[in-house]
C-alpha cells in the first residue's frame, strides 16, 4: 500500500545559529513544570509543555517534553476549522490520517493511514489541538524505536493544561509565529 499522504521531509541541514532560519526557544516558568514560555525574538507567549516537563532522556509514553532544537518541517491544518495560515514554512492540509506510536512497527513516529492496526494517534481530533499542527524534526531520521514520537508544535488547551510530550500555544500566538517563521526555523526546548 503506498501512502499518498503530503510526509514532512527533512532538509539537509539544520542552520547553525546566526546562519539562517529563525529560533523559537521554550523554557519552563519556575513555578510549573508543566508551563512555560515560549519566546521568538520580540514575541513572549505563554505555552504549554508535556505532563512530565522538560527531559534529556525521552522515552515513549513518558509525558516528558524533550529538550533539544528541532527544526519545524510541516506545517498542517484543518481546512474545516480555519484558514490556510500564513507561513513560508510547508503548509498542507490535515490529512485523515494517524501518527504510529507503537515502537515495534516499522512506521514507528510517521504518518499512517487509516485504519491501522499498530497503536497510533489519530490526527483529525474532536476538540482543537491539531487544528494547526507543526510536526517537529524529533526522533524522526531516524525514527529510534521508543524514544518518543508524535512530538509536535500544536495549539494549547484552555488554562494550557500540560500536553503529552509536545508544545502548545494559543490560536492567535501560533498564528503570529507561523507568519514569521522561515524555511529553517527551529524550536529550542530546554
Amino acid at each position: 500500500m503506498t501512502l499518498d499522504l503530503v510526509a514532512p521531509r527533512r532538509r539537509p541541514a539544520l542552520p547553525r545559529e546566526g546562519e539562517r532560519g529563525e529560533t523559537l526557544r521554550v523554557r519552563t516558568l519556575s513555578a510549573l513544570a508543566t508551563r512555560g514560555v515560549l519566546q521568538f525574538g520580540g514575541i513572549v507567549v505563554p505555552c504549554a509543555i508535556g505532563r512530565g516537563g522538560i527531559s534529556r532522556f525521552k522515552r515513549e509514553g513518558d509525558g516528558a517534553t524533550p529538550a533539544g532544537r528541532f527544526e519545524l518541517l510541516q506545517v498542517y491544518y484543518r481546512r474545516d476549522r480555519g484558514e490556510r495560515p500564513r507561513s513560508a514554512l510547508p503548509v498542507a492540509p490535515l490529512p485523515r490520517a494517524g501518527w504510529c506510536d507503537a515502537p515495534g512497527h516499522p512506521r514507528y513516529n510517521a504518518l499512517v493511514p487509516l485504519p491501522c492496526a499498530a497503536s497510533h494517534e489519530v490526527l483529525w481530533r474532536d476538540d482543537p489541538l491539531y487544528d494547526i499542527l507543526v510536526v517537529l524534526d524529533c526522533n524522526l531520521h531516524p525514527a529510534v524505536p521508543g524514544l518518543g514520537s508524535a512530538i509536535f508544535f500544536h495549539l494549547a488547551r484552555p488554562g494550557y493544561t500540560p500536553t503529552e510530550g509536545c508544545v502548545a500555544v494559543a490560536r492567535p500566538d501560533m498564528e503570529i509565529l507561523l507568519a514569521a517563521c522561515g524555511p529553517g526555523a527551529a524550536i529550542e526546548i530546554g
